[in-house]
């Protein structure tokens, strides 16, 4: 299992946007391997600015094939990706 938090590029709100569909199409169809997903919030809470993801690969090179894959990745949007080996121990 994995951690993966993504921050996005300056001023790439629109991007992330316009990508955002996919991004969770692409997600869903992958369901089995997310523990968990979600967007980072700017500090008003109003805007998003990355991601964190909790993903059940076996290994990190299926890992980053899947990352790759991400419509997200595909469109540049993320200028900071650090990934984490996880192991949940509550609840």
């Amino acid at each position: 299992m994995f951690v993966v938090h993504c921050k996005d590029k300056p001023g790439c709100q629109q991007l992330r946007i316009d990508n955002r569909a996919l991004h969770l199409d692409y997600l869903k169809a992958n369901i089995a391997k997310v523990a968990m997903a979600g967007p980072v919030l700017s500090d008003d809470g109003q805007g998003m600015i990355g991601s964190v993801l909790v993903l059940d690969f076996a290994d990190r090179g299926e890992l980053d094939c899947f990352l790759a894959g991400d419509p997200y990745a595909k469109a540049g949007l993320f200028a900071e990706v650090a990934v984490l080996p996880y192991r949940k121990v509550l609840p």
